[in-house]
């Protein structure tokens, strides 16, 4: 999977992202495979409609249903603002947020966000730490990755929770 041409879309387009999830604690920690991306963005119409730019640029694919599944390109602008979702692309699952329960508000993550840059040289804007631990401790019980937690608590000098 790369990751690359996704993010270069994004920075191309100016979107304002946190790069959350597997595949940000992938490249900040620990190879644990994952299949897709997640980005958390900026909840602003500005911002969702540079968004949709870069995922049309990608030639990702969404619909609300089965049957109106197809390109990005081909919806009118504003079609982001009133969800978060999860498309397709051909370089892999894309899924998009808007909000994170356990992290507060977009700016002051972003704020205590992390640059960081991909093995191919193409830099990000990652979820710190912190913010990443309190995300995965927001999650449902059965979708909390424990082995980040594990090495989130370990990296963080803090005691080992028995799931908080």
């Amino acid at each position: 999977m790369n990751i690359d041409p996704i993010l270069e879309s994004f920075n191309r387009q100016k979107v304002s992202y946190l790069l959350i999830g597997g595949m940000n604690f992938h490249l900040r920690h620990k190879p644990i495979l994952t299949y897709d991306i997640d980005f958390w963005v900026e909840d602003t119409n500005e911002n969702l409609l540079r968004c949709e730019k870069a995922l049309a640029e990608l030639n990702a694919e969404w619909g609300k249903a089965q049957e109106d599944w197809g390109p990005v390109a081909n919806l009118k602008p504003g079609w982001l603002k009133d969800q978060e979702i999860c498309l397709t692309s051909p370089f892999c699952p894309i899924n998009i947020y808007r909000s994170r329960k356990g992290v507060g508000a977009w700016g002051t993550a972003n704020e205590r966000a992390y640059s960081g840059t991909t093995p191919g040289g193409v830099s990000y804007r990652g979820l710190g730490d912190e913010d990443t631990l309190a995300d995965q401790y927001a999650l449902d019980e059965q979708d909390r990755r424990m082995e980040r937690i594990r090495i989130l608590e370990e990296i963080l000098g803090k005691k080992p929770s028995s799931g908080r």
